[in-house]
Formats: C-alpha cells, sequence, structure tokens
C-alpha cells in the first residue's frame, strides 16, 4: 500500500522503458489484466465458500476442535512441565475438558425440565398483566390503534348506528326432482377410516433417540479432533510452516508461533471473563429470585461470544421470565438494571485492564463476520464467528499471503500517517487535514509532524507531479491547504503534549537540539538573518515556509524567499538584508542540477560571504541519478541536508559557531557529506 504506482498498476520506471504501442493496443492490455488476475481470487474464494458451506457438518466440529486447542495448549504446557508424558498431559486435559461440558450439559438439561414444568403456574400471572395492560392508557392506544388498521383493512366502511341490519333468508331444501319417487330415502355417504399401524420398539427409540444422537456425534468428533490435535501439535505446526514457507523458516517460525501465543491467551482470558460474567449474572438473579438462575448463568456467559447482540438476547429471556413470575414488575426492572450496568463494565472496563488491548478487529468487520458465519453455519457458527475471524486476522498479520485479511477486517488503519496526510490534501479538505495533525500532535513535537510526515506526504505529491498525472487544479487546491495548515499551526509550540506511547502512531522523533533562543547571537535574532529560499516546484514555497516557522520557534530571525525573486530577471533588485545564512530547499525532482546551480550562483553574487545550505529533502529518491544530482547541487552550496531536521541542526549550528569560534558549524561539516559518498 505504501508504494506509488501510476494508471495501470505499473511503476514508473517500467512505463518508462516500455516500447511505444499503439493507443488501442494499451487500452485492451489495461483492460484485459485486471479481469485476468481478479477471476483467480474470485473463483477460490467461491470455492472456499461453498465447501465450509456443504460441509459444515464436518467442518463445525473441525473449528470447535481447533479453538479448543487454542484454550487447552497452556495447560498442556504446564503439565509437561511437571514431566508428565505428553499422552499423559493431553489425555488429563481433554478429560477434564469433557468433564466439564458434561457437567454443564446436565445441569441445563435438569434446569430446563424443572422451567418447563412450573410453566404452567405462571399463566395467571402473564393473564393478570395483559389484562392489566389493556385497561391502562397504554391499553387504549393500543385498542385505538388496533381499530384504525381494522377499518384501513375494512376499506374506511363501517356499519351506522341504527342501521337494520337484515340476514338473509335460509335457502329452503329443493323439493324432489320430477320423475323420481318421494318416498324413497336417499343413499348416505360411506364413512372412510385410515387405521395406522403402530410404531414398533426400534422407530419409537429411532424417534426418542435422535435429537439426542447428533448432539453427542458432534461432541465425540470435537473430542476426537481435539485429542490428534493436542498430539500432533508440533507436526502441525510444521506442516503449517512449511505451507507458509519454508525459504525464511525462521521468519515463518517466529510468526506463527507468536500467532499460535496471542490466540491462546486471547481465547482463555476471554473464556476466564465470560465465566466471571456468568457466575455474576447468575448470583445476582438469585438474590434477585428469579427462578433457575444456574441455567441463566451460563446462557449469559455463552452469549457473550456474539458480538454486539450476544449481552442484549442473553437479558431478554431471564427478563420475560422475572415479569411472569412476580405480579409486579420490580423484578424485572431488578434483572434489566442488573445487565445494564453489568455488561458496559465488562465490556468497558474489564475487558481492556485483562486483554490490555482491543480483539484486532474493526467494528465494521465483527459485523460483517457475525452476519458472514451466522449465514454460512447457522448459530453456532454466530458463536463462532469474532474467534474464526480473530484467527484469520492474527494470521493475516503473520503471513505476507494472508495480509489481505488484516487489511480487511484488521482495527490497524489502512493508510499510514503520510498516506493519510497526502490523500487529503489532494481531496482539498482543510478540516480533515487539521484533524489529522490535531491528533498526531498530541504525540509528536511539531517539527517532527513536519518532517516525518507533511514532507513525506509532499515528496508523494512531487513524484505524482513529475509523472504528469496531477492537474493544475490539484495543485492550486494542495497549496491552498497547505497554506492554511501552516498558518493554523503558527501559534503552537514545537515540543510534544503528552506522552509518547510505544508503537502509537504518533511517535516520532524527539525535536532538533540546539541552543535556546536566549543564547543565540543578536545578529541571528533580527528579521531576515536566515533566508528560507523556495525552488521552482509548486510545492517549494510551502516548504519553505515550513522551514521558516520551525526557525522562528527556535527564536532565529528568518524571512522567506520565493523563487520569483531571486530569477535571473529579478536578481539584481534582490536585496539580502542583514542575512547571514541562505537555505534554499527544493522538493522537485526534474531540473535540480541546472536551476539550483545557477540559483546558488546568483544568491552568491549577490550575497558575498554568505553561506548557502542546499535542502533536497528527497530520502525515497532511488533513481540512478540522484548521486549525480545531490553532488552537482553540493558543489555549488557551501553544505547539503536531507531533512527539515538537519536543516534547523545546520541553522542553530551556524549560529552557535559565532558563539564558540572554535566548533565547527554543521553547515560546513555537511557539506563533504557527497564527497564521502563519491568516495
Amino acid at each position: 500500500m505504501g508504494t506509488n504506482t501510476p494508471v495501470g498498476g505499473q511503476p514508473a520506471a517500467a512505463q518508462s522503458a516500455r516500447p511505444p504501442v499503439s493507443p488501442r493496443a494499451t487500452r485492451v492490455v489495461a483492460a484485459e489484466t485486471p479481469r485476468a488476475a481478479m477471476a483467480s481470487p474470485i473463483v477460490v474464494g467461491a470455492t472456499i465458500i461453498a465447501v465450509l458451506y456443504f460441509g459444515r457438518e464436518i467442518f463445525i466440529p473441525i473449528a470447535i476442535a481447533l479453538l479448543l486447542t487454542f484454550v487447552l495448549t497452556p495447560l498442556v504446557n504446564r503439565l509437561r512441565r511437571l514431566r508428565l508424558p505428553r499422552l499423559v498431559a493431553v489425555g488429563v486435559s481433554v478429560l477434564m475438558t469433557l468433564g466439564i461440558v458434561a457437567a454443564m450439559a446436565t445441569l441445563i438439561g435438569i434446569q430446563a425440565a424443572d422451567l418447563a414444568g412450573d410453566i404452567p403456574r405462571y399463566r395467571a400471572t402473564v393473564e393478570r398483566k395483559i389484562e392489566g395492560l389493556r385497561e391502562s392508557p397504554v391499553g387504549h392506544v393500543t385498542d385505538y390503534v388496533a381499530n384504525i388498521g381494522r377499518a384501513l383493512h375494512a376499506g374506511g366502511k363501517e356499519p351506522e348506528q341504527g342501521e337494520a341490519r337484515t340476514t338473509p333468508p335460509s335457502p329452503q331444501p329443493p323439493g324432489p326432482a320430477p320423475g323420481l319417487e318421494p318416498d324413497k330415502p336417499a343413499q348416505r355417504p360411506i364413512v372412510v377410516e385410515v387405521a395406522s399401524t403402530p410404531p414398533g420398539p426400534l422407530e419409537t427409540l429411532g424417534t426418542v433417540l435422535w435429537p439426542v444422537l447428533q448432539p453427542l456425534a458432534t461432541v465425540g468428533i470435537v473430542f476426537v479432533v481435539l485429542l490428534f490435535v493436542l498430539m500432533q501439535r508440533e507436526d502441525l505446526r510444521d506442516r503449517m510452516i512449511r505451507l507458509a514457507g519454508s525459504s525464511d523458516l525462521h521468519r515463518t517460525t517466529v510468526a506463527i508461533d507468536d500467532a499460535a501465543r496471542r490466540l491462546s491467551r486471547y481465547f482463555v482470558v476471554q473464556l476466564a471473563l465470560n465465566t466471571a460474567f456468568g457466575i455474576v449474572i447468575g448470583i445476582g438473579l438469585y438474590v434477585i429470585g428469579v427462578p433457575n438462575p444456574v441455567l441463566w448463568a451460563i446462557f449469559s456467559a455463552l452469549m457473550r461470544f456474539v458480538p454486539y447482540l450476544g449481552a442484549f438476547l442473553s437479558a431478554i429471556l431471564p427478563m420475560a421470565l422475572a415479569a411472569a413470575v412476580d405480579p409486579g414488575w420490580n423484578m424485572m426492572i431488578a434483572v434489566a438494571i442488573l445487565f445494564i450496568v453489568l455488561e458496559p463494565l465488562t465490556g468497558q472496563v474489564f475487558e481492556p485492564i485483562v486483554y490490555g488491548q482491543s480483539t484486532g478487529l474493526s467494528p465494521f468487520a465483527v459485523l460483517v463476520s457475525a452476519l458472514f458465519w451466522t449465514w454460512l453455519w447457522g448459530p453456532v457458527g454466530l458463536l463462532l464467528s469474532t474467534p474464526l475471524t480473530v484467527c484469520l486476522v492474527v494470521l493475516g498479520r503473520h503471513m505476507e499471503h494472508l495480509e489481505f485479511l488484516d487489511v480487511l477486517f484488521g482495527d490497524r488503519p489502512a493508510l499510514t500517517p503520510v498516506q493519510n496526510f497526502y490523500q487529503r490534501i489532494l481531496a482539498g479538505d482543510a478540516e480533515e487535514v487539521m484533524g489529522h495533525a490535531e491528533l498526531i500532535l498530541q504525540h509528536c513535537s511539531l517539527s517532527s509532524y513536519y518532517d516525518e510526515v507533511v514532507l513525506k506526504a509532499l515528496e508523494l505529491a512531487a513524484r505524482d507531479a513529475d509523472r504528469g498525472v496531477l492537474t493544475a487544479r490539484q495543485k492550486g487546491a494542495m497549496r491552498t491547504v497547505l497554506g492554511e495548515l501552516i498558518a493554523d499551526l503558527s501559534d503552537r509550540s514545537d515540543a510534544v503534549t503528552e506522552a509518547v506511547g510505544e508503537g502509537g502512531e504518533g511517535a516520532c522523533s524527539p525535536p532538533p537540539m540546539g541552543p535556546p533562543p536566549d543564547a543565540l547571537p543578536e545578529g541571528w535574532t533580527r528579521q531576515g538573518a536566515v533566508l528560507c529560499v523556495s525552488g521552482r516546484g509548486f510545492l517549494d514555497e510551502a516548504a519553505a515556509a515550513i522551514l521558516a516557522q520551525i526557525l522562528e520557534k527556535r527564536g532565529i530571525g528568518v524571512r522567506t524567499v520565493p523563487f520569483s525573486e531571486a530569477a535571473s530577471a529579478r536578481i539584481g533588485r534582490f536585496e539580502p538584508g542583514p542575512a547571514r545564512m541562505a537555505c534554499l530547499v527544493s522538493l522537485a525532482l526534474g531540473g535540480e542540477p541546472t536551476h539550483l546551480r545557477r540559483l546558488i550562483r546568483r544568491l552568491k553574487g549577490r550575497m558575498p560571504g554568505v553561506p548557502v545550505v542546499l535542502g533536497l529533502w528527497l530520502t525515497q529518491d532511488d533513481r540512478p541519478d540522484r548521486a549525480a544530482r545531490t553532488a552537482g547541487g553540493a558543489m555549488e552550496a557551501d553544505g547539503q541536508v536531507g531533512s527539515l531536521r538537519e536543516a534547523v541542526e545546520a541553522v542553530l549550528a551556524a549560529a552557535q559557531a559565532e558563539v564558540a569560534p572554535g566548533r565547527v558549524p554543521v553547515a560546513q561539516g555537511a557539506a563533504r557529506e557527497p564527497e564521502r559518498a563519491e568516495a
């Protein structure tokens, strides 16, 4: 994503080296290449989805077994550290898990049977509450709405009051047909009864056991697969390494081990947190007086695996039961308060503390994955949607071939701060640019933000301009947005406002080092002590204004000089003033050796004895002629810098050299860098 390719999907170097072809041939290639490239992934994706759908009876137990593997792996490793053989450690872990599942199933069955037996007792309470609702204002409103609905259904016609309602007379039975004898009795119909054969013992047994055998068979498959996966974990890992990429065994092994460790920790912590949530819910329901609190505790713990809707669904049934048990509404209100307080507390306080970070999924990805896995595997897919998607995202972060999964479903930004900034100035959205700057400047100094985000984004713009893909309107919009941004940031200090978080987006380098403003010589604090001269590129004026702003915040007196004032036609009228140093800034890719060399000569001729520092901030420029271009410009200049930070440090070093004459300024030392590069 970080690379910039021109229209057509090919790098600039490849397009320039391509032989000229006819326009029609170019259009055919551009139209057919994406179609051929997209055909294979679409076919593979459709095949995988079809296999998962039609083979769900097989893949659901395997998926559950693999997720249980991540949960039981820490237990197996702990038992292995106690010098137990692998078979014993795996057997003990699987038997413990099987015992827990059997105990939970038994509790659910007992509680459900008890609840089913008590349902007839709650019918009278429910009927009384319904009658009470009908007599309340809410009930009158409901009846009024229902009458309106019936009137609309009848076409708006209602019988008028006092209108006589007549019933049509019942038809008389017809008399005997002519020619038939009246005293002959009519023939009665024959009643036919179909007697079904009573089911035999085997059919009855199959009808009773079939609803139980299918879940038992699924549980059996899960634990058989779980046993074999735990026994052959290292062998399966080696096979995954071979499939992922055996060319770099170290990187692949570290990636897979890290993914397994992260997933194992996540699932164990999630299981423990959901179990604690269910226990607290069960205790709360027991205190409130809701029947069968153990059943609702298990149900709430399981439903917390369902994203977003799990807590809501787990609260509906206990609230309905509380409304059926209590003649009033106090019990139902207490159950609602219990869930309303406990669920946000668990999700917003305890989960961030325990997890340390989020699941790594974006909210949209969680919703889409829930819909997808529910459609694919039904209710079991809804329970497994988040764990399965977390597995895919973690693998996508560590395996190059699956990186698209992290891009689609991960919570990390799809674009880097540099790309994000360039996209926003390209769209001409000044408000979005300022909001992006405020976000990064919370953790980053102003000079570092300019150096590591803004100027790198301007390099991307310079490359697009060099390829000819930017229109004049886009260039003008970019200059306008950059001018507004620099003006808005003029009153911000060059310091970090908050502590830099480890690995955070705004983690930037520290500000440039230099003497404090009160330690600068008097000549360097005057207006125009440093001339920030821009090149002829359309972004060079913005880069020079950025340099001038940072120097002003360091106490240096600056003056920005556009390229037009130092052009050949106006150099004779150019007044340098009390200039102590000139910094020439250029971001353009084309023509640096010629126009910059001439510009440096003109400045030196107009300001004899004033050092000129050349700033070429093209750190990512890897074209073959870069060394020749930079060396050509540096031979004319007194020094060369490659970034905003180096330029600020060169100016501060030159100012400090007047205070300490024995010190060599950075600008003079920087002039020798191209010579060392050539050597």
